[in-house]
């Protein structure tokens, strides 16, 4: 489908990866509301309302990058490769929501950073197999690996504050 309906297959596949990635708001709202205004916040926590924008970029990149990775599934030559990059990108996907469910849902500054560690481990993982497959499907992961980075970076500072 992604060659014979290329952007009928991009739209899909940004739209997935957006709708899995909102399911993470359910454990943020979650703990928005009750819990983390209770936190004393590091120095550069960016304002709550930052957030959403930047999530839904970020979620916007990762579709197209896996869109470009999906069209290799075609290629004889990179449809090994293109399998193993999305399988990893699926297991990246859930360590992603599980920061939102340990960090927002149980309410665990430990146990949010133990999990942004590990997702930090597979975004770096996920941007390696995707650079297999297609070198801007990897670069365009670079943002998300970078914010995910100064996210770990704020976590460490919940825990060090709290």
């Amino acid at each position: 489908m992604p060659h014979e309906r290329p952007r009928l297959s991009l739209v899909l596949a940004v739209l997935a990866v957006e709708l899995v990635g909102a399911a993470g708001a359910v454990f943020t709202a979650q703990g928005l509301a009750s819990w983390y205004g209770t936190l004393q916040r590091p120095a550069l926590a960016p304002p709550n309302w930052v957030f959403g924008p930047v999530w839904t970029t970020l979620f916007a990149l990762m579709g197209v990058a896996v869109w470009l990775v999906w069209r290799r599934l075609d290629s004889p030559r990179t449809e090994r490769r293109a399998r193993v990059a999305l399988a990893v990108f699926a297991v990246h996907f859930l360590a992603n929501l599980g920061w939102s469910a340990a960090f927002f849902g149980l309410r665990s500054v430990d146990f949010g950073l133990a999990v942004i560690l590990v997702l930090l481990a597979l975004i770096a993982l996920t941007i390696r197999t995707f650079d297999w497959v297609d070198r801007r499907a990897a670069l365009l992961l670079v943002p998300y690996l970078l914010w995910t980075a100064f996210a770990a970076y704020l976590n460490y500072r919940f825990w060090v504050l709290n």
